[in-house]
């Protein structure tokens, strides 16, 4: 539920908010998504090389075919 409140929020208030909220979130280090949505913040901040390790720490996390399909194309799309 943090996780994606952290998440509408970047959506609402701009994505350095939402970054920060999940940055707290220490205790979900091993859930992919939290990743994935730290990700997608720093893509849109365009700070690329770390949204690049967020997408890779994803991709380490999670076993699921169509997320891992998701996540590569975000990669190499940066």
């Amino acid at each position: 539920m943090l996780l994606n409140r952290a998440v509408a929020i970047g959506m609402s208030e701009g994505p350095r908010r939402g970054l920060a909220l999940i940055d707290e979130l220490a205790a979900l280090d091993r859930y992919h998504l939290l990743h994935a949505a730290r990700a997608d913040l720093l893509r849109r901040l365009g700070c690329a090389p770390a949204a690049a390790e967020a997408y890779r720490q994803a991709l380490a996390l999670t076993a699921n075919a169509i997320e891992r399909a998701y996540l590569e194309r975000r990669l190499a799309a940066l």
